[in-house]
């Protein structure tokens, strides 16, 4: 019985080596500039006048701490800007504690697409067409590299 799950042991650990080789981190870069529209209206304005689906990012900038770290390990990558520059419009919905961080308006603004899109997590990414229509969500925060093909997916479908 020993033999068998030190060979199991051996033969997970190994399959684990090649599986990390392959994965690649990139690691983030603090200058990275990256649009955000400064409206949801506009944002799809610019969606259909590109025929680019919209990244609808929500978040809470203040105290959502996978929010910070998902901001510092896919937004602030070269990977990620290059498919945003290419392929995406960017919005972020920001749900702050701190009322002082946006207005009333805008407060109540954001939380009837946080009901419309059914956001009860943080971070949640909803990608949507030029109508508002919901293409996919993503709930919580994950490894980098497992954004990218819920990313490639919607853009390769639109």
């Amino acid at each position: 019985m020993k033999k068998i799950l030190l060979s199991i042991l051996t033969f997970l650990f190994t399959l684990s080596s090649f599986i990390a080789q392959d994965v690649v981190i990139e690691e983030p870069i603090e200058n990275i500039s990256l649009i955000w529209e400064p409206s949801f209206q506009e944002a799809l304005n610019k969606s259909k006048k590109e025929n680019k689906p919209v990244l609808i990012y929500f978040t809470g900038s203040d105290w959502c701490s996978p929010c910070k770290v998902l901001d510092k390990k896919l937004f602030h990558t070269e990977k990620f800007k290059k498919i945003a520059d290419e392929s995406l419009i960017l919005f972020m919905v920001d749900v702050p504690r701190n009322k002082d961080l946006i207005d009333e308006k805008t407060r109540q603004f954001n939380k009837k697409l946080s009901n419309k899109y059914g956001q009860k997590s943080f971070p949640t990414m909803v990608l949507v067409n030029h109508k508002g229509k919901m293409l996919d969500i993503k709930k919580g925060v994950y490894m980098t590299e497992y954004y990218y093909p819920f990313f490639e997916k919607t853009i390769a479908k639109y």
